[in-house]
């Protein structure tokens, strides 16, 4: 945990939003695999973390506004979880460790929350996961399927703007998840070879997260068919000449991600091929980097990522005609179908369970209804203390290529003639974490071997 002020000044900075009312927080309970005893690892909802710190299921936390009064809601295991969970802590030692002195039995919530609900003064989050819906129906009386339909857009507004800005520790945190992140992907560079498994290379490197930290911010990516941009399957065999997209992240003890890309040579060394499309995407990644600073839209330097695939593009006869028109056109999806990035925190899409338009939008800033730039995760204009990846990429997708060209979409834009030379080539992705400054930017973490002469010499090594 952070120091008891951590939370308690997180909470006072909250509440000046409000004038009355309940502020609901539902932590997360443990989820079943495939019986009730055998469950999934426990991760505790990020929001109830960032404000009550206690990383344990079955806990719910209400700020009343009216009465200035903070509460958590829980209960102490039972003689019967000890013997097979062994002594932990009580509820109210963990609440005072994050400043909050009243405790009460989990069962007494509904009955706290009653009056509060019937005058319609419960203020909480939209929920992801059915445990808690199903509760939040039994607390305030609002049918299940209505549960995120009434979420307060107050409260939602008030937590992101909070979350967004990460404090000196926070990036700390980031920076340690960034340090196993290092770790494991010059290991899967140092391992990776003709002749073996995806998964073989993938198990070493969650392996390294889970012996670092508190396992993987979200399932690895590690697959030759890159061109698959969340491609889960870990079953082939990796045969001389490919290359391998290595997604991954690491999630620290207090929930704090890291989610860095690289792109592999199986056998250690790029083609002239690979050399050419990789340093495309590497290009326009050092220049959205470049622009990275406060006031500056993200969409903007998306654009001009886009802009600089284009150009690589059409330097090597795959693109053609004006660069800009055909970005604003939207004919560079076909090959970077994806947004540049999103904001990294707690979670690795940082808040996106509060909603993404409330996150990565503004009243200014509207999504696109373009493919490709419709995906764009974070566009508004960047704040000191924003965490962003920043994650170009170049895919040739046989099945979007084939639509498209029956579709003889974009002709003035792309020669599909030349297209056709790259359908079994995959893809390639470089991501980094980036952190708004003051004045600019900062690449966040030991920096991770990414020109070709350094993830070459890495593989070799």
């Amino acid at each position: 945990m952070f120091s008891t002020k951590t939370y308690t000044d997180r909470r006072n900075e909250l509440k000046k939003n409000f004038k009355s009312g309940i502020l609901l927080f539902l932590g997360n309970n443990e989820s079943p695999m495939n019986y009730a005893g055998n469950t999934y690892h426990f991760r505790q909802d990020s929001t109830f973390l960032y404000y009550w710190g206690i990383n344990q299921p079955n806990l719910a936390a209400v700020i009343n506004i009216d009465k200035d009064q903070e509460i958590i809601f829980g209960d102490d295991r039972s003689i019967d979880d000890i013997i097979w969970m062994g002594f932990d802590e009580s509820i109210s030692e963990k609440s005072k460790s994050v400043g909050v002195e009243k405790v009460k039995p989990f069962s007494k919530l509904e009955s706290y929350l009653k009056k509060y609900a019937k005058k319609g003064k419960v203020h909480y989050l939209p929920q992801y996961r059915q445990d808690n819906i199903f509760l939040l129906e039994q607390l305030i009386g609002i049918k299940h399927n209505k549960i995120n339909n009434n979420v307060s857009e107050k409260l939602i507004k008030a937590v992101i703007k909070q979350r967004s800005i990460k404090t000196n520790e926070e990036i700390k945190e980031i920076e340690q998840a960034l340090d196993v992140s290092y770790e494991m992907n010059t290991v899967a560079m140092k391992i990776i070879r003709p002749g073996l498994f995806e998964r073989e290379v993938y198990g070493v490197v969650e392996g390294i997260a889970l012996s670092k930290g508190n396992g993987v911010s979200f399932p690895i990516i590690f697959s030759v068919n890159g061109e698959i941009l969340h491609n889960h399957s870990r079953e082939n065999i990796m045969k001389e000449g490919q290359i391998a997209v290595l997604d991954s992240g690491a999630e620290t003890m207090m929930g704090y991600a890291s989610d860095i890309t690289r792109t592999i040579p199986v056998n250690g060394k790029f083609s002239q091929k690979q050399k050419d499309i990789y340093n495309i995407v590497l290009n326009a990644q050092l220049k959205a980097i470049e622009l990275m600073k406060p006031d500056v839209k993200f969409k903007e330097i998306h654009i001009e990522a886009a802009k600089v695939i284009t150009q690589g593009l059409a330097d090597l006869g795959i693109m053609k005609g004006n660069i800009n028109d055909a970005v604003n056109k939207g004919a560079h999806a076909l090959f970077f179908p994806h947004g540049l990035g999103h904001m990294m925190g707690l979670d690795v899409h940082d808040m996106e369970n509060l909603g993404e338009n409330y996150v990565g939008y503004s009243k200014i800033t509207k999504r696109s209804d373009q493919f490709g730039l419709a995906y764009l995760r974070l566009a508004k204009k960047l704040e000191p203390g924003f965490v962003a990846t920043v994650e170009p990429g170049c895919y040739f997708i046989p099945a979007l290529i084939k639509k498209w060209k029956e579709e003889k979409k974009h002709l003035e834009f792309i020669n599909y003639d030349k297209v056709e030379e790259y359908l079994n080539f995959g893809g390639v992705r470089i991501e980094d974490n980036v952190l708004v400054t003051q004045t600019s930017h900062k690449v966040l973490g030991k920096p991770i071997p990414k020109s070709v002469e350094e993830v070459e010499q890495t593989c070799d090594s």
